[in-house]
């Protein structure tokens, strides 16, 4: 036999599935006991299986190189899933729609009032150079007030078991397709796994969000004209482009598809003529959206197309400017967001973060760099961070450096023991880290999905986990233990 649970080490680790004693967590002992049962040759063949299923549906990303060129790689599928129960869930699930709701609730004010720069909430240092702060966007009001349409939030679990948020990435999310395919291959792969666990399921995401779409369309209609914005075929997540509109049975387009007439509203070009377009799904940033308004060079966007918005003509999911609320030194202060708008604690907690804006924070950072992750306020997918424990003292002194130049741009965590996994490697079990992205849509109302993409380094003692650095995914189950 492949697994033989006593040998599998959990260390100093929280593990997902299996206890310090080698004994299974009371909702996984079936999956335990399941996967013990595969012998080497079963346990190939599932691996390979596996394969050649994410080969055949065409599951894959983008990854670039620093010479500018680029490379399409099968999507990374570990065959054993991260489970968690539906109690558990419950509360993570409540947690998220309080914070997103709050979020929600803080962009409106920013572009509105800002109350809560007024009332000294956040330092209005924090905005001074925020490169997500779009002025084209104050004095706007979207269909019911809402600006993060599509929210994905990374969570991760330290040590002692306690689930935090991360970030929270409110521009133009991405992953769900990935969450989606996993649960469609390990279904054709793993039938007999479905039988013993009652699985909530993720597959009615697509209905989600097209219906979340069409409840912000300008004009009243059952089926509104709902299209998704891709940059075309080099991007890293157009298969997520394509699935998503594939799913939804709606249009993908590029910014040469449509165009914005005198009437300043949005039409799609079509072999018979232009067709009115009411919600659009982008997956472009923000500065690429209109050559009007932003990036003049920009051949992705459609020109005028912020003019039909803010006339409310088309609907833009998620709205411009909605990436100033996952600054990463706005989320600092969404503790204080919660309660400034929503009168209520946080209940799904933050990591403890360190402003480097405040002169005790910084010192503390300076000083304590190789124990510390610090991360730039405006980066994404790992990018230009500092992994102070497996930092060089070189890097440590050019960060320093960069903290010292800019403190507003930069904040700094503690180094989390995140929980792991059982995961393939080669022919042995081993654990690897992991994190979880939910993914929540809010429009009249907001829902989560049940788990989300679960991410896991797939090199020993690795922290990153993000597909363009050599990391994978894993299904993520959410038991009804009762069922």
């Amino acid at each position: 036999m492949t697994i033989e649970w006593k040998n599998y080490r959990v260390e100093k680790y929280y593990d997902e599935l299996m206890l310090s004693g080698n004994k299974a967590r009371p909702h996984g002992k079936k999956l335990a006991k399941y996967l013990a049962s595969l012998s080497n040759s079963e346990l190939e063949t599932y691996r390979i299986a596996t394969e050649l299923s994410i080969k055949e549906i065409g599951v894959s990303f983008t990854v670039y190189n620093q010479e500018g060129g680029s490379i399409d790689r099968s999507w990374p599928l570990d065959i054993f899933p991260r489970i968690m129960t539906k109690t558990e869930w419950e509360k993570i699930e409540a947690g998220l729609k309080q914070r997103v709701q709050a979020l929600n609730l803080f962009i409106a004010d920013l572009y509105g009032e800002q109350h809560i720069l007024k009332d000294g909430i956040i330092p209005r240092a924090v905005f001074k150079n925020s490169k997500n702060f779009r002025e084209q966007c104050v004095g706007v009001k979207p269909p019911l007030n809402i600006w993060a349409h599509v929210c994905g939030s990374d969570l991760v679990r330290d040590k002692d078991g306690t689930m935090y948020v991360l970030e929270d990435n409110l521009r133009v999310p991405s992953g769900v397709s990935y969450m989606l395919e996993n649960r469609l291959v390990m279904k054709r792969v793993f039938p007999e796994m479905f039988e013993d666990y009652s699985i909530l399921p993720v597959d009615d995401y697509p209905s989600k969000l097209f219906d979340m779409l069409a409840s912000i369309s300008p004009r009243p209609a059952d089926y509104p004209e709902v299209v998704v914005l891709t940059p075309g075929i080099y991007n890293s997540a157009y298969f997520e482009h394509a699935y998503l509109a594939q799913q939804m049975g709606c249009e993908l387009v590029e910014g040469r598809d449509l165009v914005v007439c005198d009437d300043d509203c949005v039409y799609m070009r079509t072999m018979r003529g232009l067709k009115r377009v009411d919600v659009i799904y982008r997956r472009i940033d923000d500065l690429f959206l209109d050559p009007e308004v932003f990036n003049k060079e920009s051949t992705l966007g459609v020109p005028g197309l912020m003019r039909a918005w803010r006339k409310n003509n088309v609907a833009l999911a998620n709205a411009p400017g909605a990436g100033v609320a996952d600054d990463k030194v706005v989320y600092a202060f969404v503790p204080k967001i919660i309660k400034y708008y929503l009168d209520e604690e946080i209940s799904l907690p933050n990591v403890k973060t360190y402003i480097c804006m405040y002169e005790d924070d910084r010192k503390y950072v300076l000083e304590n760099l190789d124990k510390l992750v610090v991360k730039p306020a405006n980066e994404s997918g790992g990018y230009g961070m500092l992994v102070g424990p497996a930092s060089t003292k070189k890097q440590q002194k050019e960060f320093a450096a960069l903290i010292k130049a800019n403190p507003g741009n930069y904040i700094a965590q503690p180094t989390l023991n995140l929980s792991t996994v059982p995961t393939l490697v080669g022919d042995k079990v081993e654990p690897r880290h992991v994190d979880m992205r939910p993914f929540i849509l809010s429009s009249d109302r907001i829902e989560v999905t049940t788990g989300g993409l679960t991410r896991v380094a797939l090199v020993k003692n690795s922290l990153v986990v993000n597909s363009s650095q050599g990391g994978g995914s894993k299904d993520t189950w959410i038991v009804d233990e009762e069922a």
